[in-house]
């Protein structure tokens, strides 16, 4: 995962480029990168992935579920086919990534 950049307090949020393969491997290193940006809103492409294994996937929703606990945005932007494909098989919308203070969904 490639940070993008790492605002100060009340800017811009986080942009982060999701890895190519997010498996079993990738998942340890993806909650350390996200735990690492906690209390920032926090933008994420998804739009290289070519594949998304659960493991990463639970990375994933428990950090929106976190970003939403603490009040900041979590959005993920550019679902890859494969990423799609992946949600469908596992019965989960892409609405699901998507945190905004303003309407608290």
């Amino acid at each position: 995962m490639k940070k993008r950049s790492h605002p100060a307090k009340g800017a811009e949020p986080v942009k982060l480029r999701l890895e190519p393969l997010l498996d079993i491997k990738a998942a340890a290193p993806l909650y350390a990168v996200l735990h690492g940006q906690r209390g920032h809103d926090l933008v994420i492409d998804a739009s290289g992935v070519e594949r998304l294994g659960g493991q990463c996937l639970q990375v994933l929703l428990a950090a929106r579920a976190s970003w939403a606990a603490d009040q900041h945005e979590f959005l993920v932007e550019g679902f890859s086919p494969g990423v799609i494909a992946t949600l469908e098989l596992m019965g989960i919308e892409p609405a699901a990534f998507d945190y905004r203070r303003e309407t608290g969904v």
